[in-house]
């Protein structure tokens, strides 16, 4: 291995500072000396020293646990970093990235949220703790997006879900039929799906056309096809206006929305 690289693991832990140039120098010392050069006074000395090194490493694996942890936390940042440049790349231009999906909140669109969403994620259930509330404060500043991302995968009712609540908004009722859903998600289903339009006084008839549709496949496969664009591979992620919500912070939408405003 590079003693360069090795070096840039361990350097991540105040404690392996020291141990990381120990070992790339002992590593150096044995891969880049030539045998045609070695004298037999030289290999006892660098055989000691590289035992002491690995000595160190032996009676100190929390280094490397530590080490090897803030490395991957290091890619893992930067692999989202290079995502989120995707992102507001692809969200700049709101208007093109709403396309045909349900919205709410402020019709000029000039702050868009753009929420990434699974009706079987209970993650996107809880997210609804913070999310409604700040709507209600910002509905008229603020333009909402819903973008299907049935995780199908992991939960077998997201698309059936999905392809409901857009029959949902064919007959403009996407977002009472939204809540429904999340206020029932243990009950997803069959049975539920009907009993939401049925409450809702939807064509029945409509209805069950529209969700077996086409067209609804299609609806959810464009937003599938933006995932793929931006790189979303979790639920629930938001946007807003091309900036990502970390939802791990308090007030996550209003620290978010101060910033842009603050441009």
């Amino acid at each position: 291995m590079n003693p360069f690289a090795i070096a840039r693991l361990f350097h991540r832990s105040p404690r392996g500072i020291w141990l990381a140039v120990a070992l790339a120098a002992c590593l150096t010392l044995s891969n880049c000396a030539s045998p045609a050069s070695s004298t037999d006074g030289d290999t006892p000395v660098d055989a000691e020293f590289e035992e002491k090194v690995l000595q160190v490493i032996r009676d100190n694996p929390q280094v490397i646990i530590e080490a090897a942890n803030a490395y991957r936390q290091q890619q893992q940042a930067e692999a989202q970093e290079a995502q989120d440049a995707v992102a507001r790349e692809v969200l700049k231009d709101p208007s093109g990235a709403i396309g045909e999906s349900p919205t709410k909140g402020a019709e000029d669109r000039n702050i868009v949220l753009f929420e990434f969403s699974d009706f079987q994620c209970p993650y996107c259930a809880a997210a609804l703790e913070a999310l409604d509330p700040f709507m209600e404060r910002h509905g008229d500043e603020v333009t909402l997006v819903y973008k299907h991302l049935p995780l199908t995968q992991i939960h077998p009712e997201a698309l059936p879900s999905a392809k409901a609540s857009w029959a949902a908004q064919q007959q403009g009722q996407f977002w009472p039929y939204h809540d429904a859903l999340f206020a029932a998600q243990d009950r997803l289903g069959e049975d539920l799906y009907v009993e939401i339009a049925e409450d809702l006084d939807l064509d029945m008839e409509q209805f069950n056309r529209d969700r077996n549709s086409a067209a609804a496949e299609q609806a959810i496969a464009d937003d599938m096809a933006l995932v793929q664009r931006i790189g979303v591979n979790s639920t629930p992620t938001f946007f807003m206006n091309g900036r990502r919500v970390d939802l791990s912070e308090d007030k996550a939408f209003e620290k978010v929305l101060e910033e842009i405003k603050a441009e």
